[in-house]
């Protein structure tokens, strides 16, 4: 059985720009017309303006009732000159281009693919992240460390017999210099974090990196990269500081004359709990305000430093103490407070977090991240419901 030629210009009819083609219909054994009498679906269908070709979708018409089944149906009709090619509309668009232009799935690149090296593809995808992190992480404390103690060498310019941050032998005791030393750490960390926080997190401290282990916020691999970028970074920056300034490198912490070790301990600890806090409660739990984090995290260090400095130095980072020594070669005894206190704080910081997070503090005051006074006063209504049913 033969398909007939297509049907002449009379059979289409136009509406809304569009072509409704009825096909010739079909004949049985019998030479009778079978069309859509005998309850065959609508073979109408539209074909849009220059569209390359149509097609009619086969139908499977029903068995007669009691009776032998008829003919098979027809196959699907297909007219197509030969320079048309075969498949669906979005297949022939989007392989067959426009004269003059170039094919639109030759030359669009994949989402995925938009500003990828070429030497990356082959890279597994965590190691890629991580290697992008760990980068970050060193570009990051670098920057941040750097403008910290360059500020600390600015405030200590005056004492040039002294290599600590915590005395001044030319001038003694001065607010003005610890204000702008605690300026120059908070606000550096504060202008750091928000550049680097959604590509390594903007941790800068070994002890933030050891409380979000902790806390299972990063994965230990991770987290030893950016420890050990963060030990680097310290370093770097702080051989940047004694080569580009012409004054004496001082920026070393060590403990005032009054401190003793123990109150260096605790001190350091006490001030470093707060920071890391901080970080948890406004960077690690999320909310309406997450994206102003850095400030309050800077703010944190800064108030931390306005009290530190005079004791510690306002250490609070064992890679803060770490670089300068290194670079200046001498380790003071005292050292190792600058490892165990902030280790310290990082451990109380976490078990309060965790405290408080088994406790579901979020319904202790419910209704904070909400934007009106009315949102607010339904969640409170619904917390309290909750609280009845349990």
């Amino acid at each position: 059985m033969r398909w007939g030629p297509p049907p002449p210009h009379s059979e289409y009819a136009w509406e809304e720009d569009r072509r409704l083609y009825r096909p010739r219909g079909s004949f049985d054994y019998g030479g009778n017309e079978r069309g859509l009498a005998v309850g065959m679906p609508s073979d109408y269908y539209y074909d849009e303006p220059y569209y390359k070709r149509r097609y009619r979708p086969t139908h499977e018409p029903p068995p007669s009732a009691g009776g032998p089944p008829g003919p098979p149906s027809p196959p699907r009709r297909r007219y197509h000159p030969s320079t048309w090619d075969y498949g669906s509309d979005e297949e022939s668009r989007a392989a067959t281009p426009r004269k003059g232009k170039t094919s639109r799935a030759r030359s669009s690149p994949q989402p995925e693919e938009i500003l990828r090296l070429p030497f990356t593809m082959w890279m597994n995808s965590n190691a890629k992240n991580h290697f992008v992190a760990t980068i970050a992480e060193f570009v990051g404390t670098t920057m941040f460390l750097f403008f910290a103690y360059a500020g600390t060498q600015v405030a200590n310019a005056g004492a040039q017999n002294g290599s600590k941050t915590t005395t001044n032998a030319a001038n003694g005791f001065s607010p003005d210099v610890l204000s702008y030393i605690a300026l120059s750490f908070g606000f550096s960390l504060m202008v750091n974090v928000w550049i680097f926080f959604r590509v390594s997190g903007g941790l800068f401290n070994p002890a933030v990196t050891c409380a979000m282990i902790m806390v299972q916020n990063l994965t230990f691999i991770r987290g030893i990269l950016l420890l050990c970028a963060q030990l680097v970074g310290a370093i770097f920056s702080s051989f940047l500081v004694s080569v580009l300034f012409p004054t004496q490198f001082n920026v070393r912490t060590t403990l005032s004359a009054e401190t003793s070790l123990t109150q260096g301990v605790f001190i350091e600890a006490l001030l470093t709990a707060e920071l890391v806090f901080t970080i948890f409660m406004l960077a690690k739990e999320k909310h309406k305000a997450t994206f102003m984090a850095p400030v309050g995290i800077g703010l944190a260090l800064f108030v931390s430093e306005l009290i530190g400095v005079y004791y510690t130095g306002g250490s609070l980072n064992p890679a803060r103490s770490f670089g300068p020594c290194v670079v200046s070669g001498v380790f003071d005894p005292e050292h190792w407070i600058y490892w165990v206190g902030p280790g310290l704080g990082a451990v109380i910081a976490v078990v309060f977090y965790k405290f408080i997070k088994i406790l579901q503090y979020e319904v202790a005051n419910p209704g904070q991240d909400e934007a009106s006074d009315e949102d607010a006063r339904k969640v409170t209504e619904e917390t309290a419901a909750r609280k009845e049913v349990v």
